[in-house]
C-alpha cells in the first residue's frame, strides 16, 4: 500500500517536515501555496536529499518540479501538462473526468470520506463501483479525504493502490500513524 503525506499549508518547517519524511511514507505532496518558487524548490530539494527513498511531489508549479526532477500534482483548473515531461498526478473528483486524466501517472480520488470544504464524498460503494470499471494497467490510484487508519479496511480494493491523507500525518505521531496505516 502506497501512503502519500501531504504538507499541511503552514510553511516549510524542517523539524516537522523530516519527521513525516521518515516515518515510513512512500511519497509526499509539498502543497505551499504561500511558498514562492524559489522556497518551494529549496523545499523539494531539501526533501530529496533528506528523504532519497521517498517520492516526491509539487502541487500546482510544473517549473519548480522541473527544476527539482520530481512529480507535478496538477490541480483542478491547471493546464495541461505534456507527456513525460515529469511524473504527473491529478485529482479525481468524478468518474467523468477518467477519460481526460486516465493518462496520468497518479490519480487522487477524492474525498472518498468527508472532508472539510472538500464536498460530497464518494463514500465505498461509489468507489469500489468505479474501481471495478478500471483495467488493472493505468494510474497509481490513492484514495484522499477522510482517510485514516480507522476507516481504511472499508475501502480497500485490488485496483486501489493507496492512500494519500494530510492530517493523519501531521497530528501525532506520523511514525505510529504509518504503523497503523499499515496494519489495516
Amino acid at each position: 500500500m502506497i501512503l502519500l503525506a501531504i504538507t499541511p499549508s503552514l510553511g516549510f518547517d524542517r523539524d516537522r517536515w523530516k519527521a513525516v519524511l521518515h516515518s515510513g511514507v512512500d511519497a509526499f505532496l509539498i502543497r505551499e501555496k504561500d511558498l514562492s518558487a524559489r522556497w518551494l524548490l529549496e523545499a523539494a530539494r531539501w526533501c530529496q536529499d533528506t528523504a532519497p527513498e521517498v517520492g516526491i511531489w509539487v502541487a500546482g508549479r510544473l517549473d519548480v518540479a522541473v527544476a527539482a526532477g520530481c512529480g507535478l500534482h496538477a490541480p483542478e483548473a491547471h493546464p495541461d501538462v505534456a507527456p513525460g515531461l515529469v511524473p504527473l498526478s491529478r485529482p479525481l473528483h468524478d468518474e467523468s473526468q477518467w477519460a481526460a486524466r486516465a493518462s496520468a501517472d497518479q490519480l487522487l480520488v477524492s474525498p472518498v470520506f468527508a472532508s472539510p470544504g472538500k464536498g460530497p464524498p464518494w463514500g465505498t460503494e461509489r468507489l469500489h463501483r468505479f474501481l471495478d470499471g478500471l483495467a488493472t494497467q493505468g494510474p497509481r490510484m490513492l484514495a484522499l479525504g477522510g482517510v485514516d487508519p480507522q476507516n481504511i479496511a472499508s475501502i480497500q480494493h485490488p485496483r486501489l493502490d493507496g492512500v494519500a491523507a494530510i492530517r493523519p500525518f501531521w497530528e501525532g505521531d506520523p511514525m505510529r500513524t504509518v504503523a497503523r496505516f499499515r496494519s489495516a
